[in-house]
């Protein structure tokens, strides 16, 4: 095929990618977005599979894969529960980080001067394709596990000297890598590197294991960022623009996330990786929250106080994802506005286990966007707020963050709900939240309980709020 035309047709490609991501930024375009990103991508692996170097007889496993990585991804992108989809992120994360990997490991045999012992920029690209790409493989796959909550992973594993030792795995793999590149004989060089891959995917396990549920959009949002910076080393190797591109933007766009929620978190992204923020906090450090009272309100009672506020804000956590009530929620707001109520949306940017999930969530339940405001927008407006509507949020509201020095989460950036004139929080029971400490709100003087299924609850709600 005409390489001017390739070219062209990559540049388009790459060009669709950066209009689609910036689509993607607002719920009105996002699936239009999402649309243009596919299309390009789309174009560039046809036009990949025309250059001359693809040998004709690789044309049936490049269409077999094609074919069986989209019927699997189709059929669990319609069959994934929105409660599911950070662990479907994690899934396809892990899968990104382990086709460079094993891009890398292919290409790595391809090389013999790199097994030579000639360090080179291609020999230190698919080494670090490889070692990230593995990283981002292991630890999406512990991720993926520690959300779907199996028993053994779910809580931080931690072991004494941990921290150093996940130093010294890290640190193992460079020096590795550094050998490989030094060596002067292909079988030695061989040895090496598949030992760096072991140690490569021994730290990508050991580095998401002692995380914590509070940390884990953080985690997810970084390894995304793995995942992006592995494909374009890929790019790199194959001189593939626009796999360069795609790789560069996933990865630019999940770093920057990974810092902005680190902001939200006040943590920093060392104490993040190297630290294990779950296990120290899953032992309180509420201070004297739990030497005072709840106070309960019934389903009637909350509906005339709702009903009769000048101004409703609503607090959604992973609790409205895990019941699927983001529809019956949006009916909640919709008659209330109806009496005349302003409704509005308060959107933590760690709410729920993955980075946008509440937006996601409420996107999907036709919640107009506007309406969803963001932490520093939202919280000089809770002194005026009648009433606040808390759903399976617990962390992100915790004023032990802000009042507590002894608290784990002391610190950390939060949504001021205290600050408003009612709060009432819908909880299925007074366990602790994700990051298993005890929150001080619930037991605030202007806190009613409402306990019970966020789903069932809310339609209560509607129903006595319909009826009112």
């Amino acid at each position: 095929m005409n390489t001017p035309l390739i070219e062209l047709a990559y540049l388009f490609a790459s060009v669709s990618f950066v209009i689609g991501l910036k689509m993607l930024s607002h719920p009105d375009s996002a699936r239009k977005g999402n649309w243009l990103a596919a299309l390009g991508m789309g174009l560039a692996i046809i036009l990949t599979m025309f250059v001359s170097t693809v040998k004709s007889e690789n044309y049936i496993y490049i269409i077999s894969a094609l074919a069986i990585g989209t019927i699997l991804g189709t059929v669990s992108a319609k069959k994934v529960n929105m409660k599911a989809m950070p662990q479907m992120v994690s899934l396809f994360n892990g899968m990104g980080g382990a086709c460079a990997a094993v891009i890398s490991l292919v290409e790595f045999n391809h090389h013999p001067d790199i097994q030579s012992g000639l360090m080179n920029t291609t020999g230190i690209v698919i080494l670090l394709g490889m070692l990230i790409g593995s990283v981002s493989f292991s630890g999406s796959m512990i991720a993926f596990g520690k959300l779907q909550g199996y028993k053994a992973i779910e809580k931080p594993v931690g072991f004494p000297l941990q921290k150093y030792v996940n130093f010294l795995v890290l640190v193992s793999t460079f020096v590795l890598g550094y050998f490989i590149l030094a060596k002067n004989s292909p079988q030695e060089a061989m040895n090496l590197f598949y030992y760096m891959f072991g140690a490569s995917i021994l730290y990508g396990i050991l580095f998401v294991l002692p995380i914590g549920g509070a940390d884990m959009p953080v985690v997810i949002s970084l390894l995304n960022s793995f995942t992006g910076m592995a494909a374009a080393f890929a790019g790199f190797l194959y001189n593939s623009k626009v796999m360069l591109t795609g790789g560069i933007l996933v990865g630019s766009a999940g770093t920057i996330l990974t810092v902005v929620m680190c902001t939200a978190m006040n943590r920093s992204l060392f104490n993040v990786i190297f630290g294990s923020f779950g296990a120290s906090s899953s032992g309180g450090g509420s201070g004297s929250a739990t030497d005072t009272t709840v106070r309960e309100v019934s389903i009637t009672d909350a509906a005339i106080l709702m009903s009769n506020a000048r101004k409703v804000v609503i607090v959604p956590g992973y609790g409205l994802a895990v019941a699927q009530a983001q529809h019956t929620c949006h009916q909640l707001d919709k008659l209330l506005e109806e009496k005349g109520v302003e409704v509005s949306y308060a959107i933590h940017p760690v709410a729920g286990r993955m980075p946008g999930h509440m937006n996601v969530l409420l996107a999907e339940a036709d919640v107009p966007y506007p309406k969803l405001l963001e932490m520093d927008e939202i919280n000089p407006q809770f002194s005026q707020t009648d009433v606040v509507l808390v759903i399976g949020a617990n962390d992100v509201v915790n004023p032990a963050a802000r009042n507590n020095p002894q608290s784990p989460i002391y610190g950390m950036p939060i949504l001021d709900v205290d600050n408003a004139k009612n709060i009432i929080v819908m909880k299925r029971s007074m366990n602790a939240g994700y990051a298993g400490i005890d929150n001080e709100l619930f037991y605030d003087a202007k806190t009613k309980m409402l306990f019970g299924d966020a789903k069932g609850t809310l339609a209560k709600l509607v129903s006595e709020v319909e009826a009112y």
